[in-house]
């Protein structure tokens, strides 16, 4: 079975290093050739972003919600996210990404902002019914030259964490049925 993952960016300005830096995530966090990979730069649907209903808008949603593995990425606006951001998800109803698993990541200028994808994305990816594996991500745009050993170390810690999740299910398994 192939993994489906997604990433979503709420960037406004297009094929920017949050994407960058997302994509990234997703590729320390699973093995190559286990997982097929959309991405869903915002972007590129700004124009749409509040029309309501929107079809395209409403099938990127669906995609989103069908998915195994979604990075939601933005860049730090004001020690939050995005509006951008904040308007895609306003589309899901409550438990809207139920079973999804789900990692906030924030672009940030320093330091001062780590906390931020922590408790800013974090709890609406959670009432929204998605599984959050640990504290969000914070990466410091400056740090570009060493994405690859930064990234690495925050995806050795979801993988731990989604490993011990995944242990537990044979646990579980006769209380669901």
């Amino acid at each position: 079975m192939t993994t489906k993952a997604c990433v979503v960016v709420g960037n406004p300005k297009p094929r920017s290093r949050t994407l960058t830096v997302a994509t990234t995530l997703v590729e320390h966090v699973l093995d190559p050739g286990t997982y097929d990979l959309t991405v869903i730069d915002l972007a590129d649907h700004i124009d749409e972003i509040f029309t309501w209903p929107s079809e395209t808008l409403g099938e990127l949603n669906a995609l989103v919600a069908d998915s195994d593995l979604v990075v939601f990425a933005s860049p730090t606006y004001k020690a939050t996210y995005t509006g951008l951001l904040k308007a895609f998800l306003d589309r899901y109803p409550a438990n809207g990404l139920a079973g999804v698993v789900a990692i906030p990541v924030l672009t940030i200028a320093d330091g001062t902002h780590s906390m931020a994808p922590t408790h800013n994305v974090a709890p609406l990816l959670a009432e929204l019914g998605a599984i959050v594996p640990g504290r969000g991500f914070a990466f410091v745009s400056a740090h570009m030259d060493r994405l690859d050993e930064i990234v690495e170390a925050a995806a050795s810690e979801y993988r731990a964490n989604i490993a011990r999740v995944a242990a537990l299910a044979p646990a579980t398994a006769a209380v669901a049925s």
